[in-house]
C-alpha cells in the first residue's frame, strides 16, 4: 500500500482521490488543512484516521508516505520542500512551482533524499497522449505542432463583478498561463522537447495576471503555436502537422479521440480506450514510481518539468506577469 496524506481540501483534490482510490495500492491516512474543521470534515468523507493544521507536524507524521499537494500554486515548493526533506514522496499539482528556481530546489532536494517528486500533469499519461506519441513517426517530418485551450472561467464573472479570486491574484503565483496555458505547453515538450526560442504575447487584467494569450516556440525545424485563456471559450481541435499527415486532437488537456489525416485523403482512428478517470493515470504512475523505488517519470520527468518551467518564466518575462515569488 501507498499511504497518502492529502494538502488541499478543494474539488481537485476530491477529484484525485476518486481517480487514485480505483488504484489498488492507494490508502488515505491523514489530511492537513489550516483549520481544524476543513481537515475533519474532510477526513470523515473520506475516511482519513489523521488531521493536522501544523504543516511541521504533517511533514513529520509516520501516518503516511506519500502526498497530494494541490494548495496554491505559490506554496508549491516551500511546502513539498520540507514533506521531501521529512522522506515525503511528493505527487504536485502544476504548475509545480512559481518559477525554474523553485523548480531547481525541488528537484535537488528529492535527489538528496531519495524520494520521488512528479508534477501532476494528467495529459501525458492519458492512453490517447501515450497513442499520439506511439503513432507519430507515421505523419513524417513534423512541421507544426498547434495547440488550444481555451476556457471560460466561472471565476471570471465574479472578477467582472468585482470580487477577485485567487484564481485571479499574483499573490498565489496564478493566471491564464499557468493554469491553463501549461496544458500546452508540456505536451509539447514532451514530445518535442526543449525550444530555441520562445515569443509570448498576452491580454494583462488589472489584478496583474495574464486573462489570454499566445505562444510561438521555435525549433530547429518546427514551431509550435499554442492559444490558451481563462476569458473566452474555444471549439476548435488541436493539431500535429508533418509532411505526410496531420495528427488531429480533439483535447489537448484531456485527448479521447485522435485520428492521423494522411495527404492522401485517408484517414486513421488511432483512439485508445479510457476506461478510467483522467487523474487515475497519474495516480497509478506515481505510485508505481514508489513502489518499483524509481524516483522519476520517465514522461513526467524532472527534465521536462524544468523545461516546461522555463519556457513559462519565459513567456512571463516577456507579458509582465511578476509575482511575489520571483523577487
Amino acid at each position: 500500500m501507498v499511504r497518502f496524506g492529502m494538502i488541499g481540501t478543494n474539488w481537485i483534490t476530491e477529484s484525485f482521490i476518486s481517480a487514485a482510490s480505483k488504484v489498488e495500492d492507494f490508502q488515505l491516512t491523514a489530511v492537513y488543512s489550516r483549520t481544524s474543521e476543513k481537515a475533519e470534515e474532510f477526513a470523515r468523507k473520506y475516511h482519513a484516521a489523521h488531521t493536522y493544521t501544523d504543516l511541521d507536524e504533517f511533514a513529520k507524521s509516520e501516518e503516511f508516505d506519500a502526498v497530494y499537494l494541490a494548495s496554491p500554486n505559490s506554496l508549491h515548493a516551500s511546502q513539498a520542500i520540507k514533506l521531501m526533506k521529512n522522506g515525503k514522496h511528493v505527487l504536485c499539482e502544476k504548475p509545480i512551482a512559481s518559477n525554474v528556481k523553485e523548480v531547481e530546489e525541488m528537484v535537488r532536494v528529492a535527489k538528496e533524499h531519495n524520494v520521488v517528486l512528479m508534477e501532476a500533469v494528467k495529459t501525458t499519461l492519458l492512453p490517447n497522449f501515450l497513442a499520439i506519441r506511439d503513432h507519430l513517426h507515421k505523419i513524417g517530418k513534423v512541421r507544426r505542432y498547434f495547440a488550444s485551450y481555451c476556457q471560460y472561467s466561472s471565476r471570471y464573472d465574479k472578477y467582472k463583478a468585482g470580487t477577485v479570486l485567487n484564481a485571479f491574484k499574483p499573490e498565489f503565483s496564478n493566471g491564464s498561463l499557468m493554469d491553463i496555458g501549461i496544458y500546452c505547453v508540456y505536451p509539447a515538450v514532451a514530445l518535442f522537447g526543449a525550444p530555441n526560442d520562445v515569443k509570448a504575447s498576452s491580454y494583462m487584467l488589472d489584478s496583474g495576471v495574464d486573462g489570454e494569450g499566445s505562444l510561438l516556440l521555435t525549433y530547429d525545424d518546427m514551431d509550435a503555436v499554442i492559444m490558451y485563456s481563462k476569458i473566452t471559450n474555444s471549439y476548435i481541435p488541436s493539431e500535429i502537422q508533418g509532411e505526410n499527415g496531420s495528427i488531429i486532437i480533439d483535447k489537448i488537456h484531456t485527448p479521447e479521440h485522435v485520428k492521423i489525416h494522411y495527404k492522401d485523403g485517408t484517414v486513421e482512428d488511432i483512439t485508445r480506450e479510457q476506461d478510467s478517470e483522467s487523474m487515475y493515470y497519474e495516480a497509478k504512475e506515481f505510485m508505481e514510481l514508489v513502489n518499483e523505488n524509481k524516483l522519476q517519470s520517465s514522461m513526467n520527468s524532472h527534465d521536462n518539468t524544468c523545461q516546461t518551467a522555463a519556457i513559462l518564466e519565459k513567456a512571463r518575462k516577456q507579458i509582465g506577469l511578476v509575482y511575489p515569488a520571483d523577487k
